[in-house]
């Protein structure tokens, strides 16, 4: 599999679906079907100090979280809704220049939980830790609860 292309074009459809991130100065995503990495320039988010805006920061560790859940369904042959249930966010320190956020799926065992129990039920519940990091550094910390399920429309 191709994992660049896959990113670049579910990339090009986000777009389409979410209008916000055509101006927030996403750059191509980085894929390899277990971890995905959102990058973003700091220009369009940044706060009144010059540094990352915290609503930014949040908007891009939230669809980094969703948009693994969706490839990784998609990649399962599914095409389910998915949206975020809650999160906790923890903001550790300023970005102060492009940042990225990072994901990456949880072990086997969980996501063999996961499978079943759509498989069962038609939706399931999966938690991931998206981080927010300028170079190695993380700035904010995003854990999320995302909930996939039959599409609704």
């Amino acid at each position: 599999m191709d994992y660049q292309q896959v990113a670049d074009q579910f990339l090009s459809w986000l777009r389409t679906q979410i209008p916000l991130i055509n101006h927030m100065g996403f750059k191509p995503l980085q894929y390899d079907g277990r971890s995905l990495v959102m990058a973003a320039e700091l220009a369009p988010n940044v706060n009144d100090k010059g540094t990352g805006f915290g609503g930014s920061l949040a908007t891009v560790a939230t669809l980094c979280g969703w948009s693994m859940v969706t490839l990784y369904r998609r990649e399962q042959g599914f095409d389910n809704d998915v949206v975020i249930r809650d999160s906790h966010l923890e903001y550790l320190a300023p970005v102060t220049g492009d940042f990225a956020a990072h994901v990456v799926l949880p072990d086997e065992a969980t996501l063999a939980a996961f499978d079943a129990r759509m498989a069962e039920k038609g939706r399931a519940r999966i938690d991931l830790t998206i981080e927010i990091r300028q170079g190695d550094k993380v700035a904010m910390k995003l854990a999320g609860s995302y909930v996939a399920m039959g599409k609704v429309r």
